[in-house]
């Protein structure tokens, strides 16, 4: 018996000492194989059409709903611009958040004609595990970015066990912008089990050609980090942008080949501020995770560096709720913050169904001008922002409004396109011109946000 004893402690310990080995030989074999530094690659915009034609547009906004189908679960939108100039936008749907029956939903926008095409879905959860060969539980979160070779990249969430904390990453390709997709491959973010890495953020270019994503960690802590991708899809480098268990969602604000901040969403515990890190040196160093003067209720947010230097930010500048949604700028890297516009505003309190139904319906008309009986909005929007609620003990059931989980980009013509979730519901588009935010800008208050 103390024979057998012993060997399976040497065994034990063998296979201890394995894991030690295999793991320093990681972590020796990333060191070396760290790929060399390249710097941010600015964005694009006023390429096309040229800075004089901008400044001489009209100063529009328009809103349209970009989803259509009624009566389902429908959130966290994001958006691409494509080679002629329209604007696909992608997020996901099914009878609840989580659901085996989620898909991956895009549509695209025509600015000319100021028309959404028909709603499609690209990706389910049935075709994902087939072509990954293992299970799939869920769906969640898609984000895309073009590679240099024209290439549409698709990423989104994958889960296999548990909850978002055993995120995955997955990715598709595409060659005609979107019409139609490649297999699905999941990327290898960790080098063990390879889960919780989750995106919401908007990806971007290094100057080489390499893309970064923006992630996050939710598998005991929260942290956000930053993924740099080969244009085939791997991995060839990951830095920690925080730590500890209270940042989500990271977004990357590039100002100029070498400086970049990052804001990110505050999870759980007080100050419920958006937090913010920066570098200098084109993501070498970041500098300590700071409070901002931004109010957070532990929800995403989305913004741009415009090319004045100037950063607009869309968010639910609250503590508590999601039922205010603004668009605010910043003229000194973060510091202070206005207010642009008031998005969208709503009580604060629960709303009783019948004067919910009514408010949603007019909300809805107010969107789209071609919606003449609003009914079908409002009941969505019922289904999803009623249930589990109550005005108080014994009072009866409630309703609450949401405006989350923005998505900002500007595009090559210097104009702005915006999608957010509409109650849960819908995703709901904003496009507004340079010429209307300029003009924006020059009403807002001296007064800084607090």
């Amino acid at each position: 018996m103390l024979m057998n004893s012993d060997r399976r402690t040497n065994l034990r310990n063998l296979l201890l000492l394995g894991l030690l080995i295999v793991a320093f030989g990681a972590a020796f074999y990333k060191v070396a194989q760290r790929p060399s530094d390249a710097l941010f690659k600015l964005p694009v915009v006023e390429q096309k059409t040229g800075i004089a034609k901008i400044r001489n547009s009209p100063p529009e906004m328009r809103t349209h709903f970009a989803s259509t189908q009624q009566n389902i679960a429908t959130h966290a939108a994001s958006l691409i611009e494509l080679n002629d100039g329209r604007i696909r936008a992608f997020w996901f749907a099914g009878s609840r958040e989580g659901a085996e029956d989620v898909e991956i939903h895009s549509a695209v926008f025509d600015p000319a004609k100021n028309l959404w095409g028909p709603e499609q879905s690209i990706a389910n959860r049935e075709d994902t595990q087939r072509t990954l060969l293992r299970y799939v539980k869920k769906l969640g979160n898609p984000v895309a970015q073009r590679a240099p070779d024209g290439t549409l990249w698709l990423f989104y969430v994958t889960v296999s066990l548990g909850g978002w904390a055993g995120s995955s990453i997955t990715a598709m390709t595409s060659n005609d912008d979107g019409a139609t997709w490649g297999p699905a491959r999941r990327l290898i973010t960790s080098p063990f089990i390879n889960i919780s890495t989750l995106i919401k953020g908007t990806p971007f270019m290094y100057d080489d050609g390499t893309m970064g994503l923006p992630v996050y960690h939710e598998f005991i802590g929260k942290f956000g980090e930053l993924l740099r991708i080969s244009s085939s899809g791997e991995i060839i480098d990951k830095q920690r942008l925080s730590s500890g268990k209270s940042t989500l969602q990271p977004v990357m604000l590039i100002k100029n080949p070498q400086q970049a901040q990052v804001l990110m969403r505050r999870s759980g515990s007080s100050p419920k501020r958006v937090i913010a890190t920066t570098t200098d040196d084109a993501g070498q160093h970041w500098s300590p995770p700071a409070a901002t003067a931004l109010a957070n209720p532990d929800a995403a947010l989305s913004g741009v560096v415009l090319p004045d230097g100037r950063i607009l930010v869309v968010l639910n500048n609250i503590e508590d709720g999601r039922y205010a949604l603004s668009l605010v700028v910043s003229a000194d890297n973060g510091d202070t913050w206005k207010t642009v516009y008031q998005l969208e505003e709503q009580n604060s309190q629960p709303t009783e169904p019948a004067r919910y139904l009514q408010v949603a319906g007019e909300l809805a008309k107010a969107t789209e001008a071609g919606i003449s009986d609003a009914t079908g909005y409002a009941k969505s929007a019922q289904r999803n922002k009623c249930e589990g609620q109550t005005l108080r003990p014994g009072s009866g059931q409630a309703c609450e409004f949401e405006f989350s989980y923005p998505y900002l980009i500007q595009t090559h013509s210097g104009d702005f396109q915006l999608v957010y979730t509409w109650n849960r519901s819908f995703i709901k588009h904003v496009q507004f011109t340079r010429t209307w935010l300029d003009q924006r800008m020059e009403k807002i208050n001296d007064s800084p946000l607090h």
